[in-house]
């Protein structure tokens, strides 16, 4: 499975204003280190907890539907699908009717349902032949994002800014702060 960004936030999910208030910067001599760091945190945050923060376009591609009538999407939170394509091994597609299944949103992993008994349109490619298209993230604006969050991007950002020094390799890495850690926790997928 992999995920292809199909359009960017428009805004990062805190600002570099904020973050030089957190950091207590003032100047600009530092602006273009902490606007890096703010998007190598966003990064981070959202590939490792599986999140969109801020609304974005999303290409879900698939090989193959599982064994069920559901699909988890790996992305949270979903606003909405947009539409459910399958590929011939052609090069031909087949958009899958929206009113075969639905988008279950509110569900954490969000997921896809089919409706009634019919099954999901088989690929004709063995490799990426479905494409589940999304509309992801909290919403529009850096304060759509729970505070949580914005908290702990905030103290990523200040941890990194405070140690700027080269990893070796065959040293420890550095680890994230418990206190970020603790933020993000009930953001972390949970499997059953």
């Amino acid at each position: 499975m992999a995920l292809i960004r199909t359009s960017a936030p428009l805004v990062p999910p805190i600002t570099l204003a904020d973050a030089k208030a957190h950091l207590r910067v003032d100047g600009a001599d530092e602006d273009a280190l902490i606007t890096s760091l703010i998007e190598t945190a966003t990064a981070h945050v959202e590939r490792g907890f599986g999140l969109a923060l801020i609304t974005q376009g999303v290409t879900i591609i698939r090989d193959a539907w599982p064994d069920s009538w559901l699909v988890e999407l790996p992305l949270t939170p979903v606003q909405a699908v947009a539409s459910v394509t399958t590929f011939e091994a052609d090069g031909g597609s087949f958009v899958f009717d929206a009113g075969h299944w639905f988008a279950d949103t509110i569900s954490h992993p969000p997921r896809i349902v089919l409706h009634g008994t019919a099954p999901w349109p088989k690929p004709g490619r063995r490799a990426n032949g479905i494409e589940i298209t999304v509309t992801a993230g909290f919403g529009d604006a850096p304060s759509d994002v729970p505070e949580p969050i914005r908290q702990a991007l905030l103290l990523l950002v200040a941890h990194w800014f405070e140690r700027r020094e080269p990893v070796v390799l065959e040293d420890e890495p550095h680890e994230i702060p418990a206190t970020i850690s603790a933020l993000l926790a009930s953001y972390k997928p949970v499997r059953l």
